[in-house]
């Protein structure tokens, strides 16, 4: 009887204690102070990518591919990549450390080692800039063929 009066209770409460709307909540200065967000938001950088993903195709387990992502600063300030880090401590990125200036582009290299991976692969590289989302991410994938035993 316990388990059926608790979740119509806990159900009951949830209908009967939002009598208000959502918008009736929303303060006129938290409003304005979004607004000026925004507009700060413009000047900031944008990180455009030649690609974001890169398919290394099949190579045999032990290979060690890698690969270039190209970044283009289209913002109105410098882009600054604080931290690159990846999904798997297999794939080593490197990032360029200086500010990226308005219009410039650098290059971010990755590095796969195959060695104890096996058939499909797929690792995540995880810029955190200074762009409006915070981080960009990037891609490898590909299939290790296993090495013969």
């Amino acid at each position: 009887m316990k388990k059926i009066l608790i979740p119509i209770l806990v159900f009951t409460l949830g209908l009967t204690s939002c009598k208000e709307s959502a918008a009736s909540k929303v303060k006129q200065e938290s409003v304005e102070k979004a607004k000026e967000r925004d507009l700060k938001n413009e000047s900031l950088p944008v990180a455009k990518f030649d690609k974001v993903e890169f398919d290394f195709g099949t190579i045999a387990e032990g290979d060690v591919v890698e690969t270039s992502f190209v970044v283009t600063n289209s913002g109105k300030s410098n882009l600054v990549i604080s931290n690159a880090t990846a999904s798997c401590g297999c794939t080593i990125p490197t990032w360029p450390k200086e500010p990226i200036k308005v219009g410039e582009t650098a290059e971010i290299k990755v590095k796969f080692n195959s060695r104890g991976k096996r058939n499909k692969q797929s690792k995540a590289i995880t810029l955190t800039t200074n762009t409006i989302n915070g981080k960009e991410i990037l891609k490898i994938k590909g299939f290790v063929t296993p090495k013969e035993k």
